[in-house]
């Protein structure tokens, strides 16, 4: 396996940049080049992407994608489905795909079945309680933001009269207003944690079943389920009802597991296997799919070409559907805590960079939010685009207005205006005490900068499946190129540590042995 800046390909493509790469003009290139569209457009499973908008020429791909070739990605690929230990710091194989495969089709399938099969008649035993009117899923990072996201997503998919809800911060202004709300009678928790030691989800299900002892709750067992390995801990607590997962499975990778049981209880059994149906759509196409058309690959590609050749640090993923109000945020997760990684697998510091930051907000939020910085700011910051064709409402007139809003901010990026065209638009007496030039300046955008546009046909369980899967096949290639393992996340567990250290400390107010700052503000919070 030999790391990108090892191989022939990494030089050529900062030979190309440097000759053609840095002053690629998309304008001049859809005028050269008609059929450019209908060239660099994809189908997936259920996803279909237009990169013609990207800074990227055929040169670009094909040296791209000698650089995959190079780096032994279809090895690497092959061999996180099969199983190996590819993750290696942690000793563990990787198999979220496992997962959504069919019964017999992948390793540990006798297994992964039978959980399945326990949790959704589990989910459907919620569903058909009418006691059960809302169900708190209490988890966080992996064990939340997934869930969290799907959920809202395939709301036309729920149930009328049953209300689902989040809480992941340890911050008691998240629970609290919450709780008030809810009769513990109607209320059904679930603990997701793996170990069920987790500081923020212990101390928020503590809270819970407190809150339901006060509230006159009596049974635990029924009221609380736990999705977790820990079944003797979860014993301890009242719970009896468990669903375990895997040491193979990380947490942003969890949602098709147990840890998908509030999505299970809000669309349902068939729903939720439809969505492990297209989540294994994808992670067949990118198994099998030559490089040249295997869009997870090539996105990841263009994340490489961005990132270390152009040097763009973020990339903003707009979802014009409220339903995906969430993605930003799970995508954060999934890439940054992914590839955020500064040493190879082999423990070398890295020369290049590595994951850009992720973000962004829904369709038309966004644009009277950020996008001007988008448009006109200093950095070129690469968009990503979702579109769904056909809504789940009638309000035909609304989704058009939603759909041409989409399909203009990708263009004005592209087309940008020349300060002489927004001269021959501005009125002279437009903003007193400005010369038309310099107002024409203020008006004027540099354009070319580069988007991609992905597009479901409707928002449902199977296309959802697979546009996450593609996101998480997405992220292995680029991380899988540059060397590192995208599995592990050791960055987040020193704050933890030291966390455990300064608890007690808040109620001792001892200082003894820390900085100046930490042992000062300390003293603040704790006086």
């Amino acid at each position: 396996m030999i790391r990108c800046d090892h191989t022939g390909a990494w030089a050529a493509l900062h030979g190309h940049y440097a000759a053609q790469g840095r002053d690629f003009d998309l304008r001049e290139a859809f005028a050269i080049d008609p059929a450019r569209f209908a060239a660099l457009s994809f189908e997936a499973p259920e996803v279909f992407a237009d990169l013609s908008k990207n800074l990227v020429d055929a040169t670009t791909l094909r040296l791209l994608l000698q650089l995959a070739a190079e780096c032994g990605l279809p090895e690497r690929r092959d061999a996180m489905l099969r199983g190996e230990l590819v993750n290696a710091t942690e000793g563990r194989a990787v198999l979220h795909t496992a997962l959504r495969a069919p019964r017999g089709a992948a390793p540990f399938s006798d297994e992964v079945h039978a959980v399945l099969d326990a949790m959704l008649a589990y989910a459907e035993q919620v569903r058909g309680d009418a006691q059960f009117t809302d169900i708190v899923n209490i988890g966080i990072g992996g064990s939340d933001l997934g869930p969290q996201m799907v959920v809202p997503a395939l709301d036309a998919c729920g149930t009328p009269g049953r209300r689902l809800h989040f809480v992941s911060n340890v911050d008691g202004h998240d629970i609290a207003p919450l709780l008030a709300r809810l009769d513990a009678r109607k209320t059904l928790f679930i603990v997701a944690s793996k170990t069920f030691t987790t500081q923020e989800t212990m101390a928020n299900a503590q809270a819970a079943r407190d809150w339901f002892f006060a509230q006159g709750g009596t049974d635990v067992a029924r009221h609380f389920s736990a999705t977790t390995t820990n079944v003797k801990a979860a014993a301890a607590f009242g719970i009896t009802t468990t669903f375990g997962f895997w040491d193979w499975v990380g947490g942003r990778y969890s949602l098709w597991s147990a840890i998908g049981l509030p999505i299970a209880i809000a669309i349902g059994e068939a729903n939720f296997r439809d969505f492990l149906t297209g989540a294994h759509a994808m992670d067949r196409h990118f198994a099998e799919t030559p490089l040249a058309k295997n869009l997870p690959v090539l996105l990841g590609l263009l994340d490489i070409w961005y990132r270390n050749f152009h040097g763009f640090t973020s990339r903003s993923v707009a979802p014009y559907h409220q339903g995906l109000k969430r993605l930003p945020a799970y995508l954060q997760q999934l890439e940054m805590e992914s590839n955020g990684k500064r040493v190879d697998i082999d423990g070398r510091a890295l020369p290049f960079a590595t994951s850009p930051v992720v973000w962004g907000e829904p369709g038309t939020n966004g644009q009277h939010a950020y996008f001007q910085m988008l448009h006109q700011g200093t950095d070129v910051i690469p968009v990503e685009f979702i579109a769904v064709k056909t809504p789940a409402h009638k309000l035909v007139d609304q989704h058009r207005k939603l759909l041409a809003n989409c399909l203009a901010q990708s263009q004005a990026l592209m087309r940008g205006k020349t300060a002489d065209q927004a001269a021959a638009e501005t009125a002279p007496t437009a903003a007193a005490g400005l010369a038309p030039t310099v107002l024409a300046q203020h008006r004027s955008f540099p354009g070319n900068r580069p988007s991609t546009t992905l597009v479901l046909e409707a928002l449902t369980p199977r296309s959802l499946g697979a546009l996450i899967a593609l996101y998480e096949h997405r992220v292995y290639t680029s991380g899988a190129l540059w060397g590192i393992n995208s599995f592990d996340q050791w960055g987040v567990e020193l704050g933890k540590a030291l966390c455990d250290q300064l608890l007690p400390r808040l109620s001792s107010g001892d200082t003894t042995g820390l900085d100046a700052s930490t042992a000062g503000l300390l003293a603040r919070l704790s006086a």
